[in-house]
């Protein structure tokens, strides 16, 4: 009789193909729960530019304009200079809305202002899952890598 001391080379490949497949399963949930985490970020972010822009009406009666580059105008002095994303306050004649005003978590990908007219405005951010139930399909939106957008209005 023989007595077996240590595991077959086919035990040892169900084993480790076993955890190869739970590990790839574990990396993808993460990934997922990253890119949730993110779009939550940006959910935050517009709401509270959404505050800052409302505090904006009601100090010069009217929302700020947007520059070409879908930013806000409406810092410095006299409250019409460009405010930039991640790198300034907004702030206008004294008045500070936010103490900086919040860019995209991802590098290159940032938020979009378009002015409508005086009492109006489009606020948008990028999500990454789009299986968010508070995210439109937005084909046209070049700026955007999957084309899903969370869009607020005043």
């Amino acid at each position: 009789m023989r007595i077996k001391n240590g595991f077959t080379l086919i035990e040892l490949l169900v084993v480790v193909s076993l955890i190869g497949v739970l590990a790839t399963l574990v990396l993808a949930n993460l990934n997922a729960a990253r890119e949730r985490g993110r779009d939550a970020q940006r959910k935050s972010d517009i709401r509270n530019i959404q505050t800052a822009l409302r505090l904006y009406y009601n100090d010069y009666g009217k929302y700020p304009t947007s520059s070409t580059n879908a930013e806000i105008s409406g810092c410095g002095v006299v409250g019409t200079g460009v405010c930039t994303w991640g790198e300034s306050e907004f702030s206008a004649a004294g008045s500070v809305y936010m103490n900086e005003l919040p860019s995209d978590p991802l590098p290159n990908v940032f938020y979009q202002y378009a002015y409508v007219d005086p009492d109006n405005y489009t606020l948008e951010a990028c999500l990454e899952n789009k299986s968010d139930e508070k995210g439109v399909d937005k084909p046209g939106a070049s700026w955007c890598p999957t084309n899903y957008v969370y869009e607020v209005k005043p």
